[in-house]
């Protein structure tokens, strides 16, 4: 995996106000220049002698690190490697004859940081330890000899891991290492007689690109969902707002549409499906859920927009087990492949989880059996749970065409292609993968299936594209205004530069205390980056991105959902979909690259009635494309647009007014098939599945 640049990431200007002087000859062991409590200390360089624990779980590693060389020569040597080589280049060599012993702390700062950590022990009897913690770079390590033993106990995250052991006779290696916030490379090779290596650090298949062959083999099994009642019913609880859904303008567009749902006792639904949605709490139909369900119980294609947190799966889930309980669906036996009626597939493994946690509701006490499958778990896993039987099939899509392809699901039988958060789906990070799963022989063409696609934000191009999976004369239902940000979201604009984005978010994160708050940044390296730094600023935090093991994003996502760390810093895989109670902030670090993926992002907060808020990071030199959308944004959820904002969209626009702000919101969703633009345009994605 290329490493992105730093540099290029937060900006030089972000890292050179804060390096500090150090001066090497003075308190060489105070263990109070590890980590500066300073909100400026992002550089600082100091080195100790010492031990450093952090706040939480998040960063058990005693020093950050960049390239680090040690090297260890001569028959009886001992080196001993404690420094702190962080963001720069730290280079120590040790080389005796008969016993001579030698220890370097010598630390060189601030050089070209973020990079490798080199260990290598070279000799008939020699002992190399390194417990630093080699962050945000590769850490290697060899060990050659007839009687050597290498110990790494480091932190070896925010990088990828290296490990090869070479030895002829009665060599081990051990590595107690944290390779994590990085999907991480492992790789092993062993000679001699009695070599050994283990690697844990598994490899995944990410948004469909690479085959779990590729890199070591993935072991990780998720546990099992809860089976007992309370705990699958277990529910969102709906806020003070709830009722003012009502109020959206609902737009249908299409030939025919059927009368909206008034309830859910209006339907010929069984009693079963009917007590389980009374189960879930579900008392009465949102407004997308009013319209969805009857088009979709009469059998028509559909494509629908609403707002975050407005109910959109239940929306599909509740009519597509209704028809299934109505056409008498069968049990499914345990067989090599299995044929669902039923596939639903959504971005990210967090979200497709969350679908089939939903769907088991609405299922309970029918013969209906969903299963969920994606990435980052081991395969043979994902195969035994589709062995024993499957209706409804919830997976990523990388996944999903791996069981395929190893013919463990058949298509003949599908019924129901669900695509949530369908514009993601489509575009240049799915759009393929999308594509080939509608060309396989067995999977039943357009006409002779039904498709049902739901977003908060549907672009033109998208929908131009949708139509391509869609019947001619499939309904499109828009919810408020298309792409529109939740009213219940109270947004805020703050002009913050890139060098103090830092200060102000530590400065915001004190104000509001313990409150659940998600905190969104551009890149991976940043995501880790900045939970470690909070954690050294005692606020307890964690991150998610798309390169942490599997294991790691559920511990973080079980982390911030029972309040242990209050703080979930996270790239845009947490972005969509995900239904997290309680979380009363969203902090925009980085702003995203699209107003589509702005509205995701808010959309964590303020769900079905409940308030929330979100504040955003605005720089100049990198947000100003944003500024006339966000506008839109603001004014149509009834949030005070900035002066400044506005100045900053007349500059951009070359000082002519904005007048029509977001081409993607043209016609509030008056679109119809062949209606709409062509053109999709090709954006940095980031590893989803």
């Amino acid at each position: 995996m290329i490493e992105e640049d730093w540099n290029a990431e937060i900006g030089d200007e972000a890292l050179l106000p804060s390096i500090e002087k150090v001066n090497l000859l003075e308190k060489p062991n105070d263990p109070s220049s590890v980590f500066s409590r300073s909100v400026d200390s992002f550089g600082t360089d100091e080195f100790v002698d010492a031990q450093h624990q952090s706040v939480n779980s998040f960063g058990r590693g005693r020093n950050f690190a960049a390239k680090g060389f040690q090297g260890g020569n001569g028959e009886d040597a001992i080196m001993q490697n404690r420094g702190f080589k962080g963001f720069g280049q730290g280079f120590q060599e040790r080389n005796a004859v008969d016993g001579d012993s030698t220890q370097n702390r010598w630390f060189k700062g601030f050089g070209g940081g973020f990079g490798q950590g080199f260990q290598e022990g070279n000799g008939d009897d020699v002992t190399v330890q390194n417990r630093g913690f080699k962050g945000f770079g590769q850490g290697f390590q060899e060990g050659n000899g007839d009687d050597v033993t290498v110990q790494n106990r480091g932190f070896k995250g925010f990088g990828q891991g290296f490990q090869e052991r070479n030895a002829v006779d009665g060599a081990s290696t051990q590595n107690r290492g944290f390779k994590g916030f990085r999907g991480g490379f492992g790789q092993g090779t062993k000679g001699g007689q009695r070599s050994t290596l283990q690697s844990r650090t598994p490899g995944s298949r990410e948004g469909g690109a690479l085959a779990d062959s590729a890199g070591p083999k993935v072991t990780y099994v998720p546990p099992p969902p809860p089976e007992d009642e309370q705990a699958i019913f277990a529910r969102y609880q709906t806020g003070m707002n709830f009722d003012k859904y009502d109020e959206n303008i609902v737009e249908v567009s299409g030939l025919d549409p059927p009368a909206a749902l008034m309830s859910f006792a209006d339907t010929n639904m069984c009693h079963t499906l009917t007590v389980n949605i009374a189960k879930a709490g579900y008392s009465k139909p949102t407004p997308v859920q009013k319209y969805s369900i009857p088009i979709i119980l009469a059998g028509r294609d559909l494509m629908a927009c609403a707002q975050t947190g407005s109910g959109k799966t239940a929306a599909f889930l509740v009519p597509v087990v209704a028809q299934m309980m109505k056409d008498g669906v069968t049990a499914s036996s345990f067989k090599e492949q299995q044929e669902p009626e039923c596939i639903i597939t959504a971005p990210t493994r967090e979200l497709i989880n969350q679908i089939f946690l939903e769907a088991r509701k609405f299922v309970y006490g029918t013969c209906i059996r969903p299963v969920v499958i994606y990435g980052g778990t081991q395969t043979d896993y994902s195969i035994r749970q589709v062995k024993q039987g499957c209706n409804i099939l919830c997976a990523t899509p990388g996944r999903l065409l791996d069981i395929i392809e190893r013919g463990k699901i058949g298509l003949h039988n599908v019924k129901y292609l669900v695509l949530d958060e369908a514009d993601r789906m489509l575009d240049m990070g799915f759009g393929a993968d999308m594509k080939k799963l509608v060309s396989f022989p067995d999977m039943p063409q357009k006409d002779k299936r039904q498709t049902l696609m739901f977003s908060a934000t549907f672009p033109e191009e998208v929908q131009r594209l949708a139509g391509e999976f869609l019947k001619t004369d499939f309904l499109f239902v828009v919810v408020g205004h298309v792409g529109g940000a939740c009213s219940d979201v109270q947004q805020n604009i703050l002009q913050v530069s890139q060098y103090f984005k830092r200060d102000k978010l530590v400065e915001i994160l004190h104000s509001i205390g313990n409150e659940r708050t998600l905190v969104f940044v551009d890149t991976k390296k940043k995501a880790d980056f900045i939970a470690c730094f909070l954690c050294q600023e005692n606020i307890p935090a964690t991150s998610i991105h798309g390169d942490r093991e599997q294991r790691e994003r559920e511990i973080a996502l079980r982390d911030f959902r029972s309040g242990k760390c209050p703080v979930l810093v996270a790239t845009s895989v947490a972005a969509r979909g995900l239904d997290i109670e309680r979380v009363q902030h969203v902090i925009n670090f980085d702003l995203p690259s699209t107003i589509e993926e702005y509205v995701h992002r808010i959309g964590r907060t303020g769900r079905c009635g409940n308030t929330g808020k979100a504040v955003g990071f605005f720089d100049n030199n990198s947000d100003g494309h944003l500024a006339q959308p966000l506008i839109k944004v603001l004014s149509d959820a009834q949030q005070e647009v900035p002066l400044w904002l506005t100045e900053v969209a007349f500059e951009v626009e070359g000082g002519r007014l904005p007048v029509n702000t977001q081409k993607n919101y043209r016609g509030r969703g008056k679109v119809t098939a062949g209606e709409v633009k062509i053109g999709c345009p090709a954006r940095e994605i980031e590893s989803w599945d």
